[in-house]
């Protein structure tokens, strides 16, 4: 069981280490800004908004996106502060490896591929409903009429042109297509031009009694669609919006990964994530409130709302004008969306914890072939099978997982003990004294054990918070007692983590307010996971164990860090064993990441143990202290 737990728990290392980054730092605050809003404003400007109004938020969707902005603003500064603590570019799946421990990167990776694939899938099916439009739905028709799925799980019709549209994309990724920044910069140009001519034309034939239908007399609701007013499906159904929604921001948090590249990370990171996230969201609220005002929220087209609602006001030509525009707009989405799938199964292959032929490249086109073609052929299948309404919610719930492992994951990292060497007796009158008066002022065993034993406690009442919204009527007194009960023991678990001390380790960018912060994005995250509807739930856990059964029956076994951790323990061995070193260290702690106790400054590297090093910045061997937390 020790062996196992080991295997589960062992983290990333490198076999050659380099204080400094060899990445060029060039990226101001504007570039970074632009990265965040160029990656994020695509397929929940054009669809995601008239899509949530008409049966789930109506004209409320404001307020659900709004509700989304504030979640991901929360796990975006937790993903920065993630990434500050990795001296190297990458994601979440390469954070969480080197600093957590292998089973977590595989749940993260795992859920960044799902969120990959969904993100190629939907933009593909959002690209599709545009094209549908522009010929009257003659397409869905058609297809609909002579090929209709009649599964509940499935989409109404199998739609060949976004089956056909990823495929494409994947064979020019395939063959060494790369990302042309001036056609993508233009093609953003295109789309902000377009959100404008949107906020402008809609601006002029809003109509704020479609605000307030059953006031002005309008005509009568529809079964189905609420009760009218601002709020036609109530507080329930905002949040329900809210979720969905959540993926309109899912692309922001790129710009964490910069952190190598970027002039004065500690500032300009997240303040890019703030202000991109503010114009996100802008947008976002803009572009709804002018949908909703344009046209009743029960008569909004799902898959291609623009189009009819200029349509309803007889605007032909901005009709056109959006529509085209929309239609450049998520051509770029979707190449941003297909093009990190490859990357993310190619570092899954290459750790050894995915197959590794995923990661082969190829000699001439210099890609990873077959996790292109993979990943294509995937993300085609489910772009043909699923609707919209369901991918979405799919690549919601994923992210909103993976940036529920990410708070807990800085929550863990900020109470650690980083030497893991500060041995402090477990006994009941220690632990009490320490759950409600901080005895210690640096992190050590029994601190950080019990902060991971209180973050387990949070997630679980949270869960059990989310649960008792589900059963319990707000209103009732059984609900009210129940929940402020619970809302107090999340409230009490706060703040006995906040009271245990921290570590001292210094970083380019950290959470403010911890544990309140990082607390509060895994509690909003689960109610968002909360509000999506059941067979999502069926389809992710179908998700999550597949990747499971796959990672016991391979992974576990083919890890390249296996190799690593015995190449690491030979090097540590011999140098113990050199003139100067002493034998009385201990081999303690082999799977800790490789964290160098040197730096490098001006080509020179300094280290604070007895390790030599050579003149351009690369150790000959380890210093002591670094030997033993091989």
């Amino acid at each position: 069981m020790s062996n196992f737990w080991k295997s589960l728990t062992r983290r990333k290392t490198d076999d050659v280490n380099e204080g400094e980054s060899k990445l060029a730092r060039v990226l101001n605050l504007f570039d970074l800004t632009a990265l965040g809003v160029g990656s994020t404003l695509g397929l929940g400007v054009y669809v995601l908004a008239g899509q949530v109004a008409y049966n789930i938020a109506g004209p409320a969707v404001t307020i659900s996106f709004l509700i989304a902005a504030i979640a991901s603003a929360f796990a975006g500064i937790c993903y920065a502060e993630f990434a500050a603590r990795v001296p190297k570019a990458g994601s979440a799946y390469v954070y969480s490896y080197v600093t957590i421990g292998e089973f977590v990167a595989f749940t993260i990776g795992w859920n960044l591929i799902l969120e990959y694939v969904i993100g190629t899938a939907s933009v593909a099916r959002g690209l599709s409903g545009y094209f549908d439009s522009l010929i009257d739905n003659n397409m869905s028709k058609a297809l609909n009429e002579s090929m209709h799925i009649d599964v509940s799980f499935l989409g109404d019709y199998p739609d060949f042109l976004s089956f056909g549209m990823v495929l494409l994309l994947a064979a020019l990724l395939a063959f060494g297509a790369k990302e042309s920044s001036f056609l993508n910069n233009i093609f953003t140009c295109v789309n902000l031009v377009t959100i404008g001519i949107v906020l402008v034309a809609g601006g002029m034939n809003a109509n704020v009694d479609n605000w307030r239908l059953p006031v002005s007399g309008g005509e009568p609701i529809p079964d189905g669609f609420g009760t009218g007013g601002f709020m036609p499906f109530g507080i329930a159904g905002v949040m329900a919006g809210a979720a969905k929604c959540f993926y309109g921001f899912v692309g922001f948090d790129c710009i964490a990964t910069t952190g190598e590249e970027a002039i004065n990370p500690k500032r300009n990171i997240p303040l890019a994530i703030v202000v991109s996230l503010i114009i996100i969201f802008l947008a976002y609220f803009g572009v709804s409130t002018v949908l909703t005002m344009m046209l009743p929220y029960y008569l909004q087209d799902p898959d291609a709302p623009f189009p009819k609602a200029f349509d309803a006001v007889e605007w032909y030509t901005i009709k056109w004008i959006v529509t085209i525009g929309a239609v450049f707009a998520l051509c770029t989405s979707l190449l941003g969306a297909m093009f990190p799938l490859p990357r993310i199964l190619y570092a899954m292959g290459n750790d050894g914890i995915l197959f590794k032929r995923l990661a082969n490249v190829h000699p001439y086109t210099k890609t990873p072939l077959l996790a292109t073609i993979v990943s294509g052929i995937f993300a085609a299948i489910m772009a043909m099978l699923f609707n919209l309404d369901q991918l979405v919610d799919m690549m919601s719930i994923g992210t909103l997982l993976a940036y529920t492992i990410v708070a807990i994951c800085v929550l863990v990292l900020r109470y650690q003990d980083e030497q893991m060497t500060r041995l402090v007796s477990v006994r009941a009158p220690n632990v009490f004294r320490q759950l409600f008066c901080n005895s210690y002022r640096e992190p050590n065993t029994m601190t950080s054990a019990i902060t991971k034993i209180g973050i387990v406690v949070f997630a679980v009442f949270a869960i059990i918070w989310c649960i008792f919204m589900k059963v319990f009527e707000i209103e009732a007194t059984s609900g009210i007692v129940s929940l402020s009960i619970v809302g107090l023991l999340l409230i009490i678990i706060c703040i006995v983590i906040g009271l245990q001390p921290v570590s001292t380790i210094e970083l380019t960018f950290k959470v403010p307010l911890v544990p309140f912060v990082p607390c509060l994005s895994v509690f909003v995250n689960l109610y968002l996971m909360f509000q999506l509807d059941l067979f999502t739930w069926i389809r992710f856990l179908i998700w999550i164990a597949i990747g499971y059964i796959i990672y016991f029956a391979y992974g576990i076994r083919h890890s390249t860090q296996i190799t690593r951790n015995r190449n690491h323990a030979e090097i540590a061995a011999n140098t113990m064993q050199r003139p100067g070193s002493s034998a009385d260290y201990p081999q303690q702690h082999e799977n800790r990441a490789f964290e160098p106790d040197w730096k490098v400054e001006n080509g020179n590297a300094h280290g604070n143990g007895n390790g030599n090093s050579n003149g351009n910045g690369k150790a000959l061997y380890p210093s002591h202290e670094y030997s033993e937390k091989l």
